[in-house]
């Protein structure tokens, strides 16, 4: 994707952001698209949301640098941390799902509006969406991936009163992963 030109958010992005964490986790998180501090390292949720997310998935024993991945739906930042179009999204779809049959994840938790409905290719919204497993079937793998959408970590940090929403849905990916036997090795 570093070579692909078929987009004018590389154009105006400082960097490449594509993904962070352990790549052999059974756990993959995916985001919207980066904002100012992931353009400026590379590496997405590094900001606010980025601390935020990392409060949330430690809450229930997940670790970043240990047993998840993180990726976004645009790996460039929309001018001025604006919200990518449909049609940016659209471009960079097919990219992520190749990304998600790389990683090969059990679970997917999709943060966001933007993510929820570009991997469940939905009109529905994420105050519909969060908190309900689904059933993903990936073009690259042979296999269904469980996937639950939550409201992403900026929209937290605006709105502290659905906090409590977040964390019902994170129980249930916490209950997930015990479901499932997935080893998430240390907690922290």
């Amino acid at each position: 994707i570093y070579k692909f030109n078929g987009s004018e958010l590389k154009k105006t992005a400082t960097k490449l952001v594509f993904g962070d964490g352990n790549p052999k986790s059974k756990i993959m998180l995916i985001g919207e698209a980066p904002g100012y501090e992931e353009d400026i390292s590379g590496l997405p949720f590094v900001g606010a949301a980025g601390k935020k997310l990392d409060e949330m998935i430690n809450a229930i024993g997940l670790n970043r640098r240990k047993n998840v991945y993180i990726t976004n739906i645009v790996p460039w930042r929309p001018p001025n941390n604006r919200t990518p179009t449909e049609k940016e999204v659209s471009i960079f779809v097919p990219y992520v799902e190749k990304h998600i049959g790389i990683i090969n994840p059990d679970i997917i938790i999709l943060l966001g509006n933007i993510a929820a409905k570009a991997i469940l290719k939905t009109k529905k919204g994420i105050t519909k969406l969060h908190g309900n497993w689904f059933n993903y079937k990936n073009p690259y793998q042979n296999k269904s991936i469980y996937v639950i959408c939550i409201f992403h970590p900026s929209f937290l940090l605006r709105s502290p009163g659905q906090k409590k929403y977040a964390w019902e849905d994170l129980k249930k990916v916490e209950k997930k992963i015990n479901e499932l036997k997935i080893e998430i090795n240390e907690k922290n």
